[in-house]
């Protein structure tokens, strides 16, 4: 199995995110984080392998992944996962010790700032989380020497009679022995929850100038202090996405379609963290509303799942009132259907849309392009022979139509055939199309074969109509059709007029691709020949000696005329014989 899933990681994004081994049954084994999942997840098929690794590729059946924006972002999903989960080999995560937050209580007198591994509803005002936790502590430092706020505890804060150490360090104001009012230090508590909440522009620019004055003086322990705290503003202003301070307990659900297909992704987050994620898929969703699709997505998904206090949706879904009354019904029945436009919760969309995106991608990868085609197409059946036709000619002159044969998915050499246009006068493609449509049901249905699964055609609308005509010609009306058309790759059905537009890496768009190009390829090769002869046969004509037989047998040996001019005597000969070699040889020259 692990060299399937080799060429599956293959597949995988080179973009940040958390992934996941699987066993047989679908139980996770392990989950980690990546900056790139394409190259992390491809580690673990290197040669030589370490206990671990192998012991995981032992038992893991499957592997997949979810997105994230960043790689810090994927480590606090990581997180949130494995403490969830708890998967056999993960060692690490699995206790309740999580990223620290910085707590800044704001409701105190004299508030103050501290070092939190988790985030209560007591009022106080919560940042973060960090990682590493070394961030947190440097952060804290910094805002007790940049804006003087305390950090010991409250009965220390009480009953001292004289400044401790801290304010000696230059690291507190010390407002527990009046050494700064009430008003002074709620304006500087106040400064440090801005930057704490990262809104302070004209701070970060104000201490880039100060840093680059104080390494121009040779004054680095400054700048490097101006430095730390310009990190620490910007690690404050990239939240995280999967966690909230705010403890919210909601669902985000992200919505992605292609072609018949669409997807939904939904996060569940409680308590403020995003800790598990399921997704729901509906095939026949072309030329539905996409209000309408999620709609039906929900009322699927819910029916079975725990009804969220808030939902956060991409768009707003088809009927909601109806959605409302029927999906959440009983003591939930006000969950909250949000569609948000800005903020922290538009980017938790995002988020959702991108992995929605990504499970879609997925799904139509793991089924076979053939079966991936039926569902595309709303075929009852997939074609396990697609036929697939195309015409070639140059100004009209000379023109052929190819038809090659894909049983399963591959071609069928065996089964491709040729085909002189008879009936069609001049460059047109589309009557010549017809005519070899046509012709190939006709004889089909006179050797008593079975016709094809699916016949498809080098086209738009002008090509398909052709098609569909001479099907119904042939008496063969029931045969499916398609064509696709080149440069957007629409795929024109007589059901689907509008076209249908699929992503292009789906696999049936791929199939598509393939027995398309077969079929140009086939003939073109197959003109190129008929030219060549018909050049060939034209310069031979009125040589003695050279009837059609000797022509085909020089056609056949030397393909050209320069490669004639260019053969020995010996080699002509050796085909026409030596007194017709050296007529031919005399005529060509003159």
């Amino acid at each position: 199995m692990p060299g399937g899933l080799k060429g599956k990681v293959a597949g995988f994004p080179e973009k940040p995110g958390i992934y996941f081994f699987r066993d047989a049954a679908g139980k996770v084994l392990y989950i980690g984080k990546a900056r790139s999942l394409r190259n992390r997840v491809r580690s673990y098929f290197l040669p030589d392998p370490d206990v671990k690794v192998r012991n995981i590729l032992r038992e893991t059946a499957d592997i997949d992944y979810l997105l994230t924006g960043s790689e810090k972002e994927a480590a606090f999903l990581e997180n949130n996962y494995v403490q969830q989960v708890q998967p056999k080999f993960n060692l690490r995560l699995k206790d309740d010790k999580s990223f620290p937050y910085l707590k800044l209580t704001v409701r105190d007198e004299f508030p103050g700032v501290y070092f939190s591994r988790k985030v209560e509803r007591d009022g106080a005002k919560y940042f973060g989380p960090f990682s590493p936790a070394s961030r947190a502590r440097k952060t804290i430092h910094l805002v007790n020497r940049n804006f003087g706020i305390r950090g010991c505890e409250e009965a220390a804060f009480k009953g001292r009679g004289r400044p401790c150490l801290e304010h000696d360090l230059g690291l507190c104001s010390a407002p527990c022995v009046g050494l700064i009012s009430e008003a002074d230090y709620a304006k500087d508590a106040k400064d440090a929850r801005l930057f704490l909440e990262g809104r302070t522009a004209e701070l970060t620019e104000s201490l880039k100038l100060r840093m680059r004055a104080a390494a121009g003086t040779h004054q680095f322990e400054e700048a490097a202090r101006c430095r730390d705290l310009i990190r620490t503003l910007e690690d404050i202003k990239q939240k995280p996405r999967t966690i909230s301070v705010g403890l919210e307990d909601l669902d985000v659900a992200g919505f992605a379609r292609s072609g018949d297909a669409a997807a939904l992704h939904v996060f569940f987050m409680r308590r403020g963290k995003i800790r598990d994620s399921r997704e729901a898929f509906v095939e026949g969703a072309a030329g539905s509303p996409g209000g309408e699709v999620l709609a039906n997505l929900l009322s699927g998904f819910y029916a079975a799942a725990e009804k969220p206090k808030k939902v956060l949706l991409p768009f707003e879904p088809a009927d909601r009132r109806r959605l409302q009354e029927e999906v959440f019904p009983g003591p939930n029945k006000k969950t909250q259907m949000i569609v948000p436009r800005a903020g922290k919760y538009a980017r938790l969309v995002e988020l959702a849309n991108k992995n929605a995106e990504t499970a879609l991608r997925r799904k139509e990868r793991d089924l076979s392009p053939v079966l991936h085609l039926a569902q595309v197409l709303g075929m009852p059946t997939p074609p396990e022979r697609i036929e697939g036709f195309d015409i070639s000619n140059t100004g009209g002159d000379e023109s052929v139509g190819s038809l090659v044969v894909f049983d399963g998915g591959v071609p069928n050499k065996d089964e491709y055939r040729k085909f002189r246009i008879r009936t069609v006068v001049g460059s047109n493609d589309t009557a010549s199309l017809e005519e070899v449509v046509r012709r190939r049901c006709v004889r089909l249905k006179e050797e008593g074969n079975i016709g094809p699964g699916l016949i498809m055609v080098d086209g738009g609308k002008g090509q398909l109509a052709a098609a569909v005509k001479a099907l119904g010609d042939a008496g063969a009306g029931n045969v499916p059709v398609i064509s696709l058309a080149k440069r957007e790759e629409i795929i024109f059905t007589p059901h689907h007029p509008e076209g249908i537009r699929l992503d292009r890496t789906s696999p049936a768009l791929k199939l598509l691709q393939h027995i398309r190009d077969e079929a140009h390829r086939f003939a073109i090769t197959f003109h190129r020949k008929r030219r060549e002869k018909k050049s060939f046969g034209s310069e031979l004509d009125g040589i003695p000696g050279l009837g059609p037989k000797r022509k085909a047998a020089l056609l056949e040996r030397f393909r050209s005329l320069d490669a004639i001019l260019s053969a020995s005597f010996a080699d002509l000969a050796a085909v026409v014989g030596e007194k017709t070699a050296l007529t031919l040889i005399s005529a060509l020259r003159k």
